[in-house]
């Protein structure tokens, strides 16, 4: 059984061009999240959220060190190595849910099962098993546009979920539904992340649902800070 992280970022620096300036995002972001912990990322917006979680996720990569995945430095692979990482490894969720408007919910969380190879009678399971513990065994031949705010992101975490990944990666999750929604989504995705053991890393401006995960990690100067 592999007991690494399910996250390690070494000495992270992510650089951009900007015109003729280099516009430096991060600085050195040395974090490591194990599996089963639940880390909020809080920072102001511009600090560089969103690109540690596209480097975390393999969306984007590092100008210098080392994103680890359940212990194997993806530094080094190529496009499709790192394409079937994300696939089976990782699971993104969003303020805005993108999910397929042409796919039913459940269809929607068999997709990525399918593509990893999954037959298409144990994707089915699999997701009717998701999708009923966020309360939607009534909705799974549901469109999204015939699902409510709360239950299009709830078919979203499900999706994320469908692969049982070791790490989860969230931005702004319930950032898009009205107070009451958003927590019961939170509960939902809190709950449903101990229940699989996966890590997950979760950027949110709400202190509160940041107050309810084990850590929290902010943004300074380009470096990951504990609060």
């Amino acid at each position: 059984m592999n007991d690494a992280p399910a996250l390690e970022m070494r000495a992270v620096t992510r650089t951009y061009r900007s015109g003729d300036a280099d516009l430096h995002v991060l600085r050195g972001i040395d974090l490591i999240l194990r599996p089963g912990e639940i880390v909020a990322l809080v920072a102001p917006s511009g600090a560089g959220k969103s690109t540690l979680l596209h480097l975390a996720g393999l969306l984007e990569r590092p100008t210098a060190g080392h994103v680890l995945i359940a212990g194997r430095d993806t530094n080094a692979l190529d496009d499709t190595a790192r394409t079937e990482i994300r696939r089976d490894s990782i699971g993104f969720v969003y303020q805005f849910h993108h999910l397929l408007g042409e796919f039913t919910a459940l269809e929607n969380v068999m997709l990525p099962q399918m593509i990893a190879g999954t037959p298409r009678a144990q994707a089915a399971a699999r997701a009717r098993t998701l999708l009923a513990g966020f309360g939607l065994a009534a909705r799974l031949a549901h469109l999204p546009g015939k699902l409510s705010g709360g239950e299009q992101q709830r078919v979203a975490i499900a999706r994320a979920l469908a692969n049982n990944p070791r790490l989860i990666l969230a931005d702004e999750p319930t950032g898009n539904l009205d107070v009451a929604t958003s927590a019961v989504v939170f509960d939902e995705l809190l709950a449903t992340v101990r229940t699989h053991g996966a890590a997950a890393l979760i950027a949110t401006h709400n202190p509160d649902l940041a107050a309810r995960m084990d850590r929290t990690v902010t943004l300074r100067g380009g470096r990951a800070v504990e609060e």
